[in-house]
């Protein structure tokens, strides 16, 4: 009896709802990963040929990118702090605020996460000239139809407050989050996710000794009123009250379990976003690397086997470890888990001794992405 209890956290861990944060986790980073290479593929086909269609789609997206730099990436674990303390002494007073604000930013998020798929739809039957709309702008058939089904998913959520919609929303969120946020270097990477570990640990381990309550699980457990609640009362329409389902605002991804009827596993946003960042910086510098041996020949035939591990694969191979790690403690331990303390040095570490063995460390912690001219191309 006492051995299948040591051993129930390896059936846990093969729930389907552990499973399915696994599989999604992942795939919003590969899939945002490669959004955020692709728009910036597209924006150096746009400055090499201006006239270009495709160029002149991405314009606006590259428009939008911001890259963190040394203090930014110094300063983001304190503002989250200070956001995290401010969602826990006023949620009850600003809740209302918190739902609109994140409606709003959720759709914008969910219509960038739709739109290659409209952009297949329409493909084929619509032009891809833009509709003005006057002060409003200029947009596509598929950037309409994008933005009318994000709309669409999340008023049915407001309706209906169900956790698949506001999983679709916090999907659209991390992708948008790590096409839209580059980090310049592994310096800056470092110092972001190294914060970001501590800030974890401390909301996690240490808010309890301080606010008596853990301070991150409760944010993220906390749910909102609901704004069709708030607009019956004021009509006086009580039976749409009753109705109006309280809002569990999407910080955080959970999956029910098809075997435990009532258990959901979550894992917070930032616990995707934040390595997410990580693996996009290192997807950008691999084809960045590549173009750059390419051009200048610079493979040996008897190191190519070598370049085949990627610094990508090292650490999405990391990231599943270190989430392996974090499932396994929480179900050992029956305690929430700061994710980060786990997925930090599982993706960190493998990437700084394989940069170190290939003799890229020096340049992907300041300056990776200058070109550096060779002797020969000199001389051309």
């Amino acid at each position: 009896m006492s051995s299948s209890l040591d051993y129930q956290w390896v059936y846990a861990i093969m729930d389907s709802s552990r499973v399915s944060t696994f599989l999604i986790s992942i795939l919003l980073i590969v899939y945002g990963s490669f959004r955020s290479l692709n728009m910036e593929q597209e924006a150096r086909e746009r400055e090499n040929d201006p006239d270009s269609a495709k160029s002149n789609r991405s314009s606006n997206n590259e428009a939008n990118v911001q890259t963190l730099d040394t203090m930014q990436a110094l300063c983001l674990p304190l503002g989250a702090s200070i956001s995290l303390l401010v969602m826990f002494f006023f949620f009850d007073s600003m809740q209302m605020l918190f739902a609109i604000c994140t409606a709003v930013i959720a759709t914008i998020a969910l219509a960038f996460l739709l739109l290659p798929m409209c952009q297949y739809i329409v493909r084929p039957c619509s032009p891809e000239n833009k509709i003005p709309f006057g002060i409003c702008g200029r947009y596509t058939s598929a950037e309409l139809l994008s933005f009318s089904l994000s709309i669409t998913i999340v008023c049915i959520w407001i309706l209906t407050g169900h956790w698949l919609l506001m999983d679709a929303m916090g999907m659209g969120l991390c992708v948008a989050f790590i096409a839209f946020v580059r980090l310049p270097s592994l310096k800056v990477s470092t110092l972001l996710l190294t914060g970001l570990l501590i800030y974890d640990v401390f909301w996690v381990f240490f808010s309890s000794y301080l606010f008596n309550a853990n301070v991150m699980v409760k944010v993220a457990t906390r749910t909102a009123e609901n704004p069709m609640g708030l607009v019956a009362r004021k009509l006086h329409l009580s039976g749409m009250v009753r109705e109006a389902p309280k809002l569990s605002l999407p910080g955080k991804l959970v999956f029910p379990s098809i075997y435990t009827a009532g258990h959901f596993s979550m894992l917070g946003l930032g616990d995707i976003v934040m390595p997410g960042l990580l693996l996009c910086f290192v997807l950008r510098y691999d084809a960045y690397k590549k173009s750059q041996a390419l051009h200048f020949q610079e493979i040996s035939p008897e190191c190519k086997h070598f370049y085949r591990i990627s610094y990508f694969h090292c650490s999405l191979m990391g990231y599943f470890l270190g989430l392996l790690t974090a499932t396994v403690s929480s179900e050992i331990f029956k305690a929430a888990q700061p994710a980060l303390l786990y997925l930090v040095p599982f993706t960190l570490l493998p990437l700084l001794t394989m940069a170190y063995i290939k003799g890229d460390l020096r340049t992907m912690w300041s300056e990776p992405f200058i070109t550096h001219v060779t002797p020969k191309d000199q001389l051309v």
